[in-house]
């Protein structure tokens, strides 16, 4: 007798979105990472911010600021995510799911295998306009020294980011 196997999904609603950004530093040869996860209601679950080291381009600092948001949502323990991030070049190459022949390939794939352990639904290109609580922790990066988490509670560089997303969402 032959099993059917079958796509783990998540129980309808327990989805959550994770928003990742990058902020280019060149002034300070760095960059600045930032990641906010929320529930299906769109409550903020966990944050962080962290400063990275100096880049070539965009492409590459949004691929390692994704890589380095999902080994945040790997090591929280956060399973059925949403990935959302606003550079248009890393989320089709992410959607993709193909063998990435490029500079960065060897990220990407490091991407893929932690994916695989959070059970990721989908891969969606956005507007910076609705990754702006990420871009904000991202920017804020370039004041700390050390990389800062939350859970459970917004971030306090990420209040006014957050209060622009609720009124947005309400519109």
């Amino acid at each position: 007798m032959i099993a059917s196997v079958q796509a783990w999904r998540p129980p309808l609603g327990s989805l959550y979105e994770l928003n990742f950004d990058a902020a280019m530093f060149t002034n300070m040869n760095s960059t600045g990472i930032g990641a906010v996860i929320r529930n299906n209601m769109g409550e903020v679950m966990a944050a962080m911010f962290a400063k990275g080291p100096a880049i070539a381009d965009s492409e590459e600092a949004n691929v390692l600021a994704c890589r380095r948001a999902l080994e945040f949502v790997v090591d929280a323990g956060f399973v059925g995510l949403e990935i959302e991030g606003d550079n248009a070049t890393v989320m089709k190459f992410l959607a993709s799911l193909c063998a990435i022949k490029s500079r960065l390939g060897n990220i990407y794939e490091d991407i893929c295998v932690l994916v695989a352990g959070c059970r990721c639904q989908s891969f969606l290109w956005v507007k910076r306009s609705a990754n702006r609580v990420a871009h904000s922790l991202a920017k804020y990066a370039s004041l700390i020294e050390e990389d800062i988490y939350w859970m459970e509670e917004s971030s306090p560089p990420a209040l006014k980011a957050l209060y622009m997303d609720s009124i947005s969402m309400n519109d």
